[in-house]
Formats: structure tokens, C-alpha cells, sequence
């Protein structure tokens, strides 16, 4: 959730959906821990104790996107978020401007199989997979919400302009509902996501860069940019980097496949580790070409 996303005033969007191919939410290679992917602004993917499923960095590329006059937004680096499927098979990359590119075994959709119940304007700012991988829902800054393949939305809300901004979304795990984040804290659910409380109305040091949902769905996390987290429903709170200097800003948040620990990612490709959740590694101090955008756990039952 990074600034990359934010300097856009409001561009709406012409479609959702990518070149159709055959997908199939077969497992993916075993493994003895989990793991989790990093995503790049300019679709660089970095895989830490998980499989690779191939990148959207070279030209045009997935995170490339037509610059609307005037801007100074650089073309290649328009990726937002990143989420896997529910099996670790694969995993798609949003493109905060354009449409969402899958990888590996993640269910590709025509633009014609892609709905929405209300108006997507802004830029898309996050991405939830349906239980089998063969279809997602992608979130708009302002709380549009949009199905493809098998995702079917349940509606999302219009945040005015100003407002605000939507910068997050996690589905339940039979996909039959999914919760908003927005940069105020604030929570919206739909379907049979349930309300466990949100950070709306309370004073934020820095605004709420993420949400991720415990396996069974009855909790969530929120994560703000400096690192704070909070848990809400059945969601235990594991730490955070709340009060510690940290090179980066926190851009997102991954559960662990049992819900008892999580990740956090940094916009320096830093990675922070509590609970179960184990340190695989990290891009913190390494030379990228963009920064990271987003973080996605290999085999858990929630899109990160």
C-alpha cells in the first residue's frame, strides 16, 4: 500500500480482467514450513521458502499502465498487492491501474467474467482469492469490489472523494463474504463476514496499510504503516513494530496457514515475524528495482 498508489487523483477503470487460460487448483509441492512471497511495485516477486511462479518485471508487463497527462508516475511500476491461492499453486498480481496478471495454477478471467455491484474509481488497492483458486476479488480505493472467475462480490461501499481510501481486502474462507480495510481503520464486511470491530474514530499514528483474516474467519488483523497491529474477533495479537524504527513503511500483513502468527512487509522488502510465523528471509538491505507493495503466505487459507 504504497505511496506509488496514493498520487493517482481518480482514474476509472476500463477493465478487470486478463487473457483467459485453463486453470486447476492442483496442491503445491509439499513443504516442512511455511513460507510467503514479496511483490514489487514494478512486478518483482521475491520467494522465501516458496515455490516460484514467475514475475511481472520486462515490458509491458503486468504493472505497466498508460500514464494518464500530467504525470510522474513511472509506467512499469503500477503493481499494488499480491495474493496466492489457497493451495500455494500460484498467485496473481494486482495492477493498481489496469487489470490482475495470475501465475502458476491461479484462475485466470476473461473481462466478461469479471462483475462489480458498484462503480470502481481511483485504483484498485487489493486482492482476496475464492477457496479454489480459480477466481478472485479485487478491491478499489473507493470500496468498489469486483468478482472474476468464481468470486462472486457481495457488494462494497462508495467512499466520497477525500475520503478515506480503501487499502485492503480479505475473504472469508468459503468466499461467500470478505471484509474492507480502509486507511482510517475503518472495517466494512459483506456476505457472511462477520463485524469484529474496527480502529475507526481512533487516533492513528499512521494510517492502516492492511488487513489479513484468521483461517476460520471469525477475526482479523489490521496493520498500520508504522508497524502497529491490531486484532480483532479471535485474532491474538502476536507483537508488532509499533514504536520501533523500522527503514520502511509497513505495506501489508500475512497469517500463517494455523492463525497463530503472522508477517509484516515493508516497503524496503523488510520482513517481520510473530507467533508461529518463522523468518525465511527477506529483501531488507538488498538492492530492487521498485519498492515492495504487498506479501502473500505459500499454502495459507488466506489470501495475504
Amino acid at each position: 500500500m504504497t505511496a506509488v498508489r496514493r498520487i493517482l487523483s481518480v482514474l476509472v477503470f476500463a477493465s478487470v480482467g486478463v487473457v483467459a487460460t485453463t486453470a486447476h487448483a492442483d496442491a503445491a509441492p509439499p513443504r516442512s514450513t511455511p513460507g510467503y512471497w514479496l511483490a514489487g511495485a514494478d512486478g518483482g516477486v521475491f520467494s522465501f521458502d516458496a515455490p516460484f511462479y514467475g514475475s511481472g518485471v520486462g515490458a509491458p508487463g503486468p504493472c505497466a499502465f498508460n500514464l494518464p497527462p500530467p504525470s510522474n508516475l513511472l509506467e512499469t511500476m503500477g503493481c499494488a498487492a499480491i495474493a496466492s491461492t489457497p493451495g500455494g499453486n500460484g498467485y496473481w498480481l494486482v495492477n493498481s491501474f489496469r487489470s490482475a496478471t495470475a501465475f502458476g495454477q491461479a484462475g485466470q478471467a476473461l473481462q466478461a467474467g469479471c462483475t462489480s455491484l458498484n462503480g470502481a474509481a481511483g485504483y484498485w488497492t487489493g486482492i482476496a482469492s475464492s477457496p479454489t483458486g480459480n477466481g478472485f476479488f479485487v478491491a478499489s480505493s473507493n470500496g468498489a469490489v469486483a468478482g472474476c472467475g468464481d468470486a462472486v462480490p457481495f457488494g462494497g461501499i462508495m467512499v466520497p472523494v477525500g475520503a478515506p481510501a480503501v487499502v485492503g481486502i480479505a475473504a472469508t474462507p468459503d468466499g461467500k463474504g470478505y471484509w474492507l480495510a480502509a486507511s482510517d481503520g475503518g472495517v466494512f464486511s459483506f456476505g457472511d463476514a462477520q463485524f469484529y470491530g474496527s480502529l475507526g474514530g481512533m487516533r492513528l499514528n499512521l494510517p492502516v496499510a492492511g488487513i489479513a483474516a484468521t483461517p476460520d474467519g471469525k477475526g482479523y488483523w489490521l496493520t498500520a504503516s508504522d508497524g502497529g497491529v491490531f486484532s480483532f474477533g479471535d485474532a491474538q495479537f502476536h507483537g508488532s513494530m509499533g514504536g520501533t524504527q523500522i527503514n520502511g513503511l509497513v505495506v501489508g500483513i500475512a497469517a500463517t496457514p494455523d492463525g497463530k502468527g503472522y508477517w509484516l512487509a515493508a516497503s524496503d522488502g523488510g520482513v517481520f515475524s510473530f507467533g508461529d510465523a518463522p523468518f525465511e528471509g527477506s529483501m531488507g538491505g538488498k538492492p530492487m528495482n521498485a519498492a515492495v507493495v504487498g506479501i502473500a503466505t505459500f499454502g495459507s487459507s488466506v489470501p495475504g
